[in-house]
């Protein structure tokens, strides 16, 4: 391990540079928030509609897999050069979807987006840890929750906004001031980091594996039932590519020196029903983010504008849930009890969606909206801390990584398996063409298909629920209270 002596950080640099991390940091909060209203309107713009779930996926297909490394690239090449590569590859994805003339090609530039997306939160955080001491990071913790809320509120308004009144690309472009912005308020200011290099080793293959696997199955849920029969040779074929993939990329995470995900970690029966818990819970949270705005434009006949506005009850929901947890947590040593009653809350909500989804007024699916993120947002504080707190302090970084990286994948797999639905009932191929205008038969199939959505949805947030009460819960380390958390 080498180390160079720092420079001298002052009050005014310290401040740059968080406010830099920051403005990273939104790049790719709001571009998880601010595509969802847009969906419908790229359909119709670019055609080939039924890609529309690999518009999402691909972000966080790509983002999932490259986590886990920018951690370790950190350390290998210093924060600087990374964070300014991340910022980079993003803008460089940015301009490729703006710019796209077709589907594949924008599927291609948010690929691109993900590479660079998925570790500029990661590096974020490492680099306000470089620079704020133990004993303020909580007031810092602060601001990094107000990113998220921010881009939770803002970004479906502004994305419907842009997508019904000036052009949908704009959600691409505005990410080229952002970014320039981030880069400029701390060029100077990161060359006084120390640049602290260990000696680590990549697992490019693992990530190449869940890549290769996490595809496959996608390609089967996107070809089948719609191009070619569920039990076709090539989607019993691509199911199958898919289960083995992920099965070597198990073998391969106990052989590895340095795997994408430590199995000694998930050994530890907190972290694995913790992890576990929440990827189930964001298969339902991402999915319902994405194919939510889609419903109220196709059923409930509201246009990109104000189905991104919408969208806000949801989320805004989900970040009160988890401020709510957070601040119980504080208070109280029953900590896990939020969560269940949260999650119970959720499930319950989903189902009752299901059954109005043909019939209910937009006011009461708000509500039932706004009361299922309230309850999903309750899980994010609690799992985050019962896997740090279940951590051995040498595995409380890779605890923490492996905790984003099922909740990275199991959003892939949710966005993947709710758009299987729509693609296979034939709701897809409607998006974008203004199904809402087209009288009550078509907005009632529609209404029928979202049922299965989010009965898909009740059943994977009553996964997770079924496995945090299987949590242990554990006295939490210290007499301060729990650590800071990413409310997300």
């Amino acid at each position: 391990m080498a180390t160079t002596a720092p420079a001298a950080i002052t009050e005014e640099d310290r401040r740059q540079i968080v406010i830099g991390a920051l403005i990273s940091m939104l790049l790719a909060a709001l571009d998880q928030t601010i595509v969802a209203p847009a969906l419908p309107t790229i359909g119709a713009v670019l055609g080939d509609a039924e890609w529309l779930p690999w518009v999402i996926s691909a972000y966080f297909l790509t983002g999932t897999a490259v986590t886990p490394l920018y951690g370790k690239l950190a350390d290998l090449k210093g924060r600087r050069p990374v964070l300014f590569a991340a910022v980079g590859i993003f803008l460089v994805g940015s301009v490729v979807c703006a710019a796209a003339p077709t589907m594949p090609v924008l599927v291609i530039g948010r690929a691109i987006q993900g590479l660079g997306g998925g570790g500029l939160i990661a590096l974020a955080q490492t680099i306000i840890g470089d620079v704020v001491p133990p004993r303020e990071r909580s007031r810092y913790m602060v601001y990094i929750t107000g990113v998220w809320a921010f881009a939770s509120l803002a970004g479906p308004v502004v994305g419907g906004f842009f997508a019904q009144h000036l052009s949908w690309t704009l959600i691409f472009w505005i990410n080229l001031p952002i970014g320039a912005g981030a880069l400029l308020l701390s060029e100077r200011t990161l060359r006084k980091l120390p640049v602290v290099r260990r000696d680590h080793r990549l697992d490019l293959l693992g990530a190449a594996l869940v890549v290769a696997a996490t595809v496959a199955l996608q390609l089967a849920l996107t070809f089948g039932g719609r191009d070619l029969p569920w039990t076709s040779p090539e989607i019993l074929g691509l199911f199958a590519a898919a289960l083995a993939l992920f099965v070597v990329f198990g073998v391969h995470l106990t052989r590895a020196p340095e795997p994408l995900v430590p199995p000694r970690v998930l050994a530890n029966p907190v972290i694995a029903t913790a992890t576990f818990s929440l990827f189930f819970s964001s298969i339902a949270f991402v999915g319902l983010s994405v194919y939510f705005p889609i419903y109220l434009e196709l059923v409930v006949g509201l246009g990109p504008a104000s189905s991104g506005v919408a969208l806000v009850a949801f989320l805004g929901g989900t970040v009160s849930g988890a401020n709510l947890a957070g601040r119980i947590m504080r208070k109280s040593e029953r900590y896990k009890r939020i969560a269940v009653a949260g999650s119970t809350l959720a499930v319950a909500m989903l189902v009752l969606l299901a059954v109005v989804a043909p019939t209910g007024s937009f006011v009461a699916v708000e509500i039932l909206i706004a009361l299922i993120g309230l309850g999903v947002g309750t899980q994010f504080p609690v799992t985050t801390v019962s896997v740090q707190n279940a951590a051995e302090q040498r595995d409380l970084g890779v605890a923490t990584a492996a905790l984003a990286f099922l909740r990275s994948l199991g959003s892939v797999i949710g966005v993947a398996v709710l758009g299987a639905v729509l693609i296979s009932t034939g709701v897809a191929a409607a998006v974008g063409e203004g199904m809402h205008q087209a009288g009550g038969a078509a907005a009632g199939e529609a209404a029928a298909v979202f049922r299965w959505v989010f009965a898909v949805a009740a059943a994977a947030q009553a996964a997770s629920l079924v496995l945090l009460l299987a949590m242990e819960e554990k006295p939490l380390r210290g007499h301060a209270g729990p650590p800071p958390v990413e409310l997300e």
